[in-house]
């Protein structure tokens, strides 16, 4: 079930569902365009990822915040074996446009067995090893990291060795205006006509130390950069795919408004 909402006109409508993503899924998932292109943006919240012990209270806790989209998030409370995955069909998003997958959490006070510890991500289309992207980041702010400068740089897992990575390296969190932190996961291209699986994966199963305090909203998948070059074309796109809108005098008269569009962009 999709939720609805009442609009006066078309830009009014476009800048609703770019600014207030509209929950589905029987409220686990949500959908919003991206400002600037008007491509599909998805969000898939904790509770349609797969986390292994996930049901378990004493290792997750289920609760609400005030902050989230999504009537749960998820709690980690404490485990050594850290595994999240989600997957979704391309054919719920914009073809002929590369993606990124990001993580939206938080970290609690609480939170430990973060600190310069690497976590294995990728994103890539099920069946398709060759082309799946793989990388490791950490879930620990850099501000965070810098304040143990005078720490070692050296820190003992299990058996091996780690070092802490080079600050400004694009692997740590960066905050989200909705007061949430988000680190990619990977990106993927979709393709015209095209239907596949996508499959995206957060994993630390190597350390064997304990972990707890990381917070889940859910994974959230939109265009890599937005253009604003590209909102033109984007709300051309959208009011064009609204049925009965589709008359081409009213395509035209779309056209013609663009430039004006552009600039409520600009001052929104």
């Amino acid at each position: 079930m999709v939720s609805s909402r009442r609009v006066s006109s078309l830009k009014e409508l476009y800048f609703s569902l770019c600014n207030d993503p509209v929950l589905s899924a029987d409220g686990k998932m949500s959908f919003s365009l991206d400002r600037h292109s008007g491509k599909k943006c998805i969000m898939l919240s904790a509770r349609a990822l797969s986390i292994i012990w996930g049901n378990t209270p004493i290792y997750w806790s289920w609760t609400s915040m005030s902050n989230s989209r999504f009537a749960e998030v998820t709690e980690l409370i404490k485990v050594c074996w850290l595994e999240i995955k989600g997957t979704i069909s391309s054919c719920m998003l914009s073809p002929r446009t590369r993606y990124a997958a990001y993580l939206v959490f938080k970290s609690t006070l609480r939170s430990y067995g973060f600190e310069f510890q690497p976590i294995e991500v990728g994103v890539g289309f099920a069946g398709d090893e060759a082309g799946r992207r793989k990388s490791s980041i950490y879930l620990y702010r850099e501000s965070n990291m810098r304040q143990r400068r005078s720490r070692p740089r050296f820190r003992h897992a299990s058996r091996s060795l780690m070092l802490a990575p080079a600050e400004g390296s694009g692997n740590y969190p960066k905050e989200r205006q909705d007061g949430w932190s988000e680190i990619e996961l990977g990106e993927f291209l979709t393709k015209e006509g095209e239907d596949g699986e996508v499959e995206m994966s957060v994993m630390e199963t190597k350390g064997g130390h304990w972990k707890a305090g990381l917070v889940v909203e859910g994974i959230e998948i939109r265009p890599k950069m937005g253009n604003k070059s590209a909102f033109t074309q984007g709300m051309f796109k959208f009011v064009c795919t609204i049925p009965r809108f589709r008359a081409f005098s009213l395509c035209f008269a779309v056209v013609l408004s663009m430039f004006f569009y552009q600039f409520i962009v600009a001052f929104y």
